[in-house]
């Protein structure tokens, strides 16, 4: 769905976007009518600018703004501080710009954050018309496909860990289940929940499209997820009773949720996704289980305590669900441990 004027008006954190965004204009003003007092009134103004993509990353406007205000300081290292933060809002791999380390920022940056936002757009709808642009305008084209399939094959190396990268994709390929391709929005909304499992809203969509596909135990799936984050959300149990519910007068159906092995296969899934994101190799640091009886430990629960340790949370809360999906109560503890720490 497009955005409106109107929307944008009405949205709370872009208002406080733009406004900290106008403040640190208004302080880069007077910082050039004041010289005496330019020192001051320059950190003013990029301390209003950090404020406005706090409240709005998604706005290029503000990115613009404190990038400006960095060259204006002639701050080098400040400025590569803040395109570093572009491209990891952006999923760019940092091994990549780790090549611009000696780039002379002052020279050369604001034209490396143009470029950025020309061929990666923060916005879904800018970005899509950016991708049709490249494929010759056509949506259907060939060349659109292929930079569809360009677009997927970097979802699948990307790290998405970063909360803001991970929205930021979420609606991009939300654009894409917008345009028709629901199977690929589902294989990489996968990937990107693996790397962030905290992100209810795209647990949530990806629940209504599975139930509007009517794949009744993937959409359950994903809406006990969704209850399991947000307990006073009941996205499950209305599911579940829209299922039981009689249709069209006729008897309600039974039905108490999919089988143990679609459930445990479902999370042996997403951890298998979790591992390709692992900040630890767990093999390097497994411990020896001990022999002796009065202080063996639970495999599982050696393994939990070494994903958590190795700050793998994604991992941990999936090897967890599966756990107790499989009747292992104990593990409900590691649950609510990876759930807070999420």
């Amino acid at each position: 769905m497009r955005e409106h004027s109107g929307d944008n008006l009405q949205h709370p954190r872009r208002n406080l976007g733009n406004r900290y965004r106008s403040q640190a204009q208004k302080f880069v003003r007077l910082a050039k009518s004041d010289p005496e007092r330019s020192g001051s009134n320059f950190q003013w103004a990029e301390q209003n600018a950090r404020q406005a993509i706090l409240h709005d990353f998604t706005d290029e406007r503000n990115w613009r703004c404190l990038a400006d205000i960095k060259v204006q300081l002639n701050d080098n290292e400040g400025l590569g501080i803040v395109l570093e933060d572009v491209f990891t809002v952006l999923g760019r791999e940092v091994k990549q710009f780790e090549k611009l380390k000696n780039l002379n920022y002052i020279e050369y940056g604001l034209e490396l954050l143009e470029a950025a936002f020309s061929r990666d757009p923060l916005t879904a709808d800018a970005w899509w018309d950016a991708l049709v642009t490249r494929g010759g305008g056509d949506a259907q084209s060939d060349d659109v496909l292929l930079e569809i399939a360009d677009f997927a094959e970097r979802c699948r190396d990307l790290d998405f860990r970063d909360q803001r990268a991970n929205i930021i994709y979420g609606r991009r390929i939300e654009q894409l289940r917008i345009q028709g391709f629901e199977d690929l929005f589902i294989e990489l909304c996968r990937h990107l929940l693996a790397h962030r499992p905290s992100n209810h809203e795209l647990w949530m969509q990806l629940g209504r499209l599975h139930e509007r596909r009517e794949e009744s135990d993937s959409a359950w799936s994903c809406y006990d997820h969704v209850q399991t984050l947000r307990p006073h959300i009941l996205a499950r149990d209305e599911y579940l009773s829209r299922l039981t519910a009689s249709m069209d007068g006729g008897e309600s159906q039974p039905w108490s949720g999919p089988e143990l092995k679609h459930r445990t296969t479902f999370l042996e899934q997403m951890e298998s996704l979790t591992r390709r994101v692992r900040t630890v190799d767990l093999e390097e640091k497994q411990q020896p289980i001990s022999e002796k009886p009065e202080e063996f430990i639970h495999p599982d629960k050696a393994k939990l305590d070494l994903l958590i340790e190795s700050e793998n949370i994604s991992e941990a809360f999936f090897l967890a669900r599966r756990l107790v999906a499989s009747g292992e109560d104990w593990a409900n503890s590691y649950l609510e441990k990876c759930r807070s720490m999420m």
